[in-house]
């Protein structure tokens, strides 16, 4: 059986300002007194995980070890069957140092491009890990499937959002209303299964 959040003060461990509202937004009905690592200097630990789970564990413990409270953390990513799985793991590095989400989303439509592939079937995961201070973690994953647009479109969301489509929608995450996006995302299936198990 999963371990219960007593409630009171969570970190959302990320730096990521969007990560940082989308889960913000999430915890917001669960009477949360969320606060990120960032607000905290907590430093960003290298994410040496070869899988989202792993790296989503290893950042909920390092901020749980470093504040002496429950940490949430988050590794998601876009993977695209053509690109064998890319960038995967690597979605945030494909930014570079300077997170430059229009820079990835180029890199992904060029390769695609070079491998004579216009369009391609992508899914976003998301492993979101829920972590003590004694190391005990509680991890959920989720997915969604669709396809990837070129020109990116929309301004809402964050990372490669303006150029993936769901199943079954004919807009982009970056052209949907947040809340509309929250009820589907990657990050809201393995949220679901967080609030079920643990709150």
């Amino acid at each position: 059986m999963a371990r219960r959040f007593p409630g009171g003060r969570l970190v959302v461990a990320t730096h990521n300002p969007g990560k940082v509202r989308e889960i913000g937004d999430l915890l917001r009905p669960f009477k949360v007194d969320a606060v990120s690592a960032g607000e905290l200097g907590l430093p960003e630990p290298e994410e040496t995980g070869t899988t989202f789970r792993a790296n989503a564990e290893l950042k909920a413990l390092a901020a749980a070890t470093a504040s002496g409270l429950p940490a949430l953390a988050d590794d998601s990513g876009l993977s695209v069957a053509a690109l064998g799985g890319d960038p995967g793991i690597y979605s945030a590095r494909w930014a570079g140092e300077a997170k430059d989400f229009v820079v990835a989303m180029q890199k992904v439509h060029d390769l695609l491009q070079a491998g004579g592939k216009d369009g391609s079937r992508a899914h976003f995961t998301c492993a979101l890990t829920l972590a003590w201070p004694d190391g005990h973690v509680e991890t959920f994953e989720g997915e969604i499937h669709g396809d990837l647009v070129w020109p990116p479109r929309g301004v809402h969301g964050f990372g490669y959002d303006p150029m993936f489509r769901a199943d079954g929608h004919h807009i982009t995450f970056g052209e949907m209303d947040p809340d509309e996006k929250h009820a589907i995302s990657h990050r809201a299936v393995a949220f679901r299964q967080l609030i079920d198990a643990c709150f």
